[in-house]
């Protein structure tokens, strides 16, 4: 078996720089209200309020960035049901060339639309009867473009940790880092960077419960697959972890909560009414397994990442109004 390549707290250092000025340092929040009513003090990354609306344009630029100036002259492609096609149309568009991303047929609509305003090409498949990964990587093959996955890449888990880094930088000391987990790109990222900086920090991942890969992968000591889970967390409906990602997160993710769907439509509810700020399904994970008590044994002081906020105004009030 080839060796996987390792992703140090170097990386993610560096990632920080190549992002200066082009992605958004994001904002940090606190609320009273949740301290309160979840026993901890609360720190939010409020990733939503990053370009393309989610932590996925760190990750995107940070490996669009690193490719040879022939290659990225060429193009590059992605697949992804929605963040990280909207960010590497925009790394792309950033850097000067052109984007090819392939999406599922049932992609929210809001995404797709904001993904070809960034100037990508978007190709459709079926997500329950098709396998984007092989789709993909035939499509970048066919076109010779750089195929920039949403997760299972060095340069886009670097990337991504620099949410975490950003936020250990504002906080200071924390005693866990709770993030949502689809292929595991951000919470493995993450990791890395908040126990290089405080190896006692607890990591926890949260997963929709219909889409619980990562939590069963890492109980088993070997990645497994599900059937594509139906979820309203569309960013986490994931079968399988990344094989880069999952050896990394046996290796630093200390526990994985579960949070249905109605869960998150109340942490969504809470975030718009009492943050005021809009959070997608997905982006909403992490703040609903610290108000619906899957954290176990919370300490005093905890992080979240609030990973994104796309998500159009006809979902967002079908969501809240049920």
């Amino acid at each position: 078996m080839a060796a996987v390549p390792a992703v140090t707290f170097d990386d993610v250092r560096a990632a920080a720089a190549r992002l200066e000025g082009v992605a958004h340092r994001t904002p940090v929040l606190t609320s009273r209200t949740l301290n309160s009513r979840v026993g901890a003090q609360v720190f939010i990354k409020c990733e939503n309020f990053q370009r393309v609306g989610a932590f996925k344009f760190r990750g995107a630029y940070n490996a669009a960035a690193r490719l040879a100036p022939e290659q990225l002259a060429k193009g590059i492609a992605a697949y992804s049901s929605g963040n990280h096609a909207q960010a590497t149309a925009l790394a792309a568009r950033e850097l000067g060339t052109s984007a090819v991303i392939l999406m599922p047929e049932d992609a929210p609509r809001s995404k797709r639309e904001a993904t070809a305003g960034y100037g990508a090409e978007i190709v459709t498949y079926d997500r329950y009867t098709e396998d984007r990964t092989a789709l993909g990587e035939a499509l970048a093959e066919d076109r010779g473009l750089a195929l920039i996955p949403p997760y299972d890449h060095p340069h886009v888990i670097a990337g991504q940790g620099t949410a975490a880094l950003e936020l250990l930088e504002e906080t200071g000391p924390l005693d866990a880092l709770v993030v949502p987990v689809g292929g595991g790109g951000l919470i493995a990222g993450s990791a890395t960077a908040a126990k290089a900086l405080h190896p006692g920090i607890r990591i926890v991942g949260v997963e929709p419960e219909a889409g619980d890969d990562t939590k069963r992968s890492l109980e088993g000591g070997t990645r497994v697959t599900l059937p594509v889970p139906r979820t309203i967390a569309d960013g986490q409906a994931l079968s399988t972890p990344g094989e880069l990602t999952f050896a990394l997160n046996q290796r630093l993710v200390d526990a994985i909560a579960l949070v249905g769907d109605a869960e998150i439509v109340d942490a969504m509810r809470f975030a718009f009414e009492r943050l005021k700020i809009v959070l997608e399904p997905s982006g909403a994970t992490a703040l609903a397994a610290l108000l619906a008590g899957r954290v176990d044994r919370l300490p005093p002081r905890v992080g979240i990442i609030a990973s994104g906020g796309n998500i159009d105004s006809d979902r967002f009030t079908e969501l809240l109004g049920t």
